[in-house]
């Protein structure tokens, strides 16, 4: 059958509308009929070329929604009809790392970037004239149908709105959990967040959940900061410098309990203006990406070991997604998380570059692709 989706032909370039060739789902597979897709920062890397795909042509997105069309000969645990979030880390469930609960590191993961299916990087379920097409993640959200492995899809209830519901496969796991699992925030604790785009709005909602006494938001964009204070923060400032200095004054001088960056094109001065903010013992958390080709950063070393700081790597959250996303669907559904807020635009598919543009623009916390 054939699909419309949005690809890249070249990176640095421009999502463009094509016409695609799609597979029926072979065994483990699903075939599933879009309802939304986020617009993420992850996949305008990809476009302007700080992240290097596997394969071009590349159907991006990563974030979607939808219903179950068709289910591939001995593929268990799904049927036609079913509501599904696509979780852009696949879980196998057998890996040293599944076993332990990190299923956000995956082995499986090592193979994002091909495009390819996760056990033969030569198989691929998309084409465009007869050549093959890479699904970013596996996935490839900005396509009408997209064929997927079913290690990437996680069943919902089908009551939850789909367009709100994509948002929790990757946007809210990975900010909620930035705060919760890697900063690790406490009852009491003040929390620095800096970057309140569609990560760090979250790590804010996830700082407030986790009970801190001050959330900090930082971000040049007065409606960013303006959204950070209806949805948990206590406090929201222009530059990491205010909030530094907002933090000691609240801590006798000693700065964060942590600190969490969700920059968009995160850069190594970024991680290190956040480290310098917490206190002795402190954590910073990095989440958010910058260019794949820069390996330099500005990180004082001198606080780094001699007031035992930490600085850690956040993916996904250090979430599981085969239990996070149903639990923060259903906090969801029990009004403590917030999710109808998150999403500021609404745009069909021929329109997402106007939707990257406003990403870019800093209008949106989220913006979504809505299918018909």
């Amino acid at each position: 059958m054939l699909t419309r989706g949005a690809v890249l032909r070249q990176t640095p370039g421009a999502y463009e509308i094509v016409e695609l060739d799609i597979e029926d789902p072979r065994p483990g597979e699903i075939r599933v009929k879009m309802a939304a897709a986020g617009l993420c920062h992850s996949d305008d890397h990809f476009a302007v070329g700080t992240q290097t795909p596997g394969i071009l042509p590349l159907a991006g997105g990563h974030e979607g929604a939808g219903v179950v069309e068709a289910v591939g000969p001995r593929t268990k645990g799904f049927a036609e009809g079913d509501h599904v979030v696509f979780s852009f880390l696949p879980v196998c469930g057998r890996c040293r790392w599944c076993a332990h609960g990190h299923q956000n590191l995956c082995d499986l993961g090592a193979f994002l970037a091909t495009g390819a299916r996760f056990d033969d990087p030569t198989s691929y379920r998309l084409s465009l004239d007869g050549a093959p097409v890479g699904q970013l993640a596996g996935l490839g959200t900005f396509c009408e149908y997209t064929t997927v492995s079913a290690v990437s899809a996680i069943k919902i209830d089908p009551s939850i709105p789909l367009d709100l519901a994509c948002l929790t496969g990757c946007g809210v796991g990975t900010g909620w959990g930035a705060a919760v699992n890697s900063a690790e925030v406490k009852p009491g604790h003040v929390v620095i967040v800096m970057g309140i785009g569609g990560i760090g709005i979250n790590a804010v909602q996830g700082a407030a959940h986790a009970g801190a006494a001050a959330v900090i938001a930082v971000d040049p964009v007065p409606f960013k900061r303006d959204s950070a204070l209806k949805l948990g923060a206590t406090h929201a400032v222009a530059d990491i410098e205010e909030a530094a200095e907002l933090a000691r004054s609240m801590t006798n001088g000693q700065g964060a309990d942590s600190s969490i960056v969700t920059v968009g094109i995160t850069t190594g001065r970024h991680v290190g203006q956040a480290l310098s903010a917490v206190r002795k013992a402190g954590t910073c958390v990095a989440v958010g990406l910058g260019d794949a080709t820069v390996g330099a950063g500005d990180i004082n070393l001198h606080e780094l070991t001699l007031y035992q700081k930490r600085l850690q790597g956040s993916l996904f959250g250090a979430s599981s997604p085969t239990a996070d996303i149903p639990a923060q669907l259903a906090m969801y559904q029990q009004g403590s998380l917030k999710l109808d807020e998150l999403v500021t635009t609404r745009y069909s598919l021929d329109d997402i570059t106007q939707g990257f543009a406003d990403m870019n623009a800093g209008q949106n916390l989220r913006g979504v692709v809505v299918y018909d």
